[in-house]
């Protein structure tokens, strides 16, 4: 797995586009993991960083997770798009979990359950911390201690003229154990949750010390 951070100038044209828009925000994204504009990308999750309910004024922050290298002069071509990038962190998975081991973790994510064959946000805190909790039983952790930073309803416009979707987006921070590794390691490349492609379902991970 490998780990990338780009810190975006909100005052470039189309780096404002980006960060108002999901889906513009993952299409770019899209082209630094295909080998050429006609092929689809490879796997990667991607979640732009808040504190707590809000962006910083002046930069923002895009994290990625991906199963590949990026082809990131696809971005460099873009004069002021990106003020920094940190490319392609390699993470061995497998030695980073191990059972029993405490982590502290972010994720921002849609929390929904079906009824009746329609899926519904989740609203209130406690029907979110369940949904995080059998999430957890699902992908190999558990919830030690969890945070709600963000909790907000979303509107995002597929495209030029396209349906609006409006989803729940909440963002969870706290402490994990992990319980089955290679469970574990299948979420954080493949993410947890529904709208991976609007930035969100990304889990991050880091050993917690003390």
């Amino acid at each position: 797995m490998f780990l990338s951070k780009l810190v975006l100038d909100p005052a470039h044209p189309q780096a404002r586009r980006d960060l108002g828009n999901a889906y513009e925000m993952h299409r770019t994204l899209s082209r630094v993991y295909a080998d050429s504009p006609e092929s689809p990308p490879g796997r990667f999750l991607w979640r732009l960083e808040h504190n707590g309910d809000r962006l910083a004024d002046d930069c923002a922050t895009v994290l990625v997770q991906s199963a590949t290298s990026g082809r990131w002069q696809c971005l460099q071509e873009l004069p002021g798009y990106v003020r920094a990038l940190y490319p392609d962190k390699a993470v061995a998975v497998g030695q980073l979990l191990q059972p029993g081991r405490s982590y502290v973790f972010r994720l921002s994510c849609n929390p929904t359950v079906t009824r009746d064959g329609k899926r519904y946000g989740l609203l209130r805190e406690d029907e979110q911390l369940a949904w995080l909790a059998r999430q957890g039983r699902q992908h190999g952790f558990s919830p030690l201690h969890a945070r709600i930073g963000r909790s907000e309803r979303v509107s995002h416009r597929q495209g030029r003229g396209g349906q609006r979707i409006t989803l729940q987006v909440v963002q969870f921070d706290g402490l994990l154990r992990a319980e089955a590794p290679v469970q574990l390691g299948q979420a954080l490349v493949s993410g947890i949750g529904h709208a991976k492609a609007l930035g969100l379902g990304m889990l991050s991970i880091a050993p917690a010390h003390g």
